[in-house]
């Protein structure tokens, strides 16, 4: 379990991302933070890995309290925590085994890490490829793959770590929607059988429905809406998007 407790973010520039924010994911759940751009998700998926960290309030697990109480602590809750993220995060001249191997770095000691990581590792990379439908591309260059093939290798990257959670920041926003379906199903069938607590970022309300276990709702820095994606439903949107109906239906495509 993960949760927030009376986080606020406020940026340097004055700007107030996020405003006394509660909520409580629970373990083994998809859970989709549903909003438009500049209504706090990226800042709220961000501060539960501490690559943001609240201006108040605190960020809170079940293994260790407060993932702020030491550095230890907070490397140890990265350690568990996998990160997707929007523009995929590859380097390009590498193949896409070496960028899934760069999952297994934070297992090993600095010094370690520095010589090529063990037999074991380099299985649990390609074992992470093939479930996302890449072994067969394991020795290609990154930036000889599409968009989507370079998001389904960030996300075998994230499950070589062996997380117990993952964060996905947008992961689909720059993939047509056939691709994007695509990549959350595997996302969704690969967490499902590892019994991970996803929490993802969206701004497509209908993926938002297909997938989420749980949604929330963030508009203007704030969580307006928690329920299963049945509920999500007009006046749900509406506390969501806070804008007309022609533009709720440009967001439901």
């Amino acid at each position: 379990m993960l949760s927030v407790v009376d986080v606020s973010v406020t940026y340097p520039n004055g700007v107030a991302a996020l405003k006394a924010t509660n909520a409580t994911f629970a373990r083994g759940q998809f859970i989709v933070l549903l909003g438009k751009s500049g209504a706090g998700k990226s800042t709220l998926l961000r501060s539960l890995n501490g690559l943001v960290r609240p201006t108040r309030g605190d960020v809170r697990n079940e293994a260790h309290g407060s993932i702020f109480a030491s550095g230890a602590t907070l490397r140890a809750h990265r350690r568990r925590t996998g990160m997707i993220f929007q523009q995929h995060h590859l380097i390009g001249r590498l193949t896409a085994l070496e960028n899934v191997l760069t999952g297994r770095l934070a297992s090993h000691g600095f010094l370690r890490s520095l010589a090529p990581l063990p037999r074991a590792d380099r299985i649990m990379a390609l074992e992470a490829l093939d479930r996302v439908g890449l072994a067969d591309r394991a020795l290609d260059r990154a930036d000889e793959l599409s968009g989507g093939q370079q998001q389904r290798v960030g996300i075998a990257r994230a499950m070589a770590q062996r997380p117990e959670i993952v964060l996905a920041d947008e992961p689909v926003a720059s993939l047509d929607p056939a691709t994007a379906v695509k990549v959350l199903e595997d996302l969704h069938r690969i967490c499902r059988e590892d019994g991970i607590t996803a929490i993802v970022s969206l701004h497509q309300v209908e993926l938002a429905r297909q997938f989420g276990d749980r949604i929330f709702g963030l508009a203007r820095g704030q969580i307006v809406f928690e329920d299963g994606p049945e509920a999500v439903g007009g006046i749900a949107l509406d506390q969501i998007y806070q804008t007309h109906p022609a533009e709720l239906a440009v967001a439901a495509e």
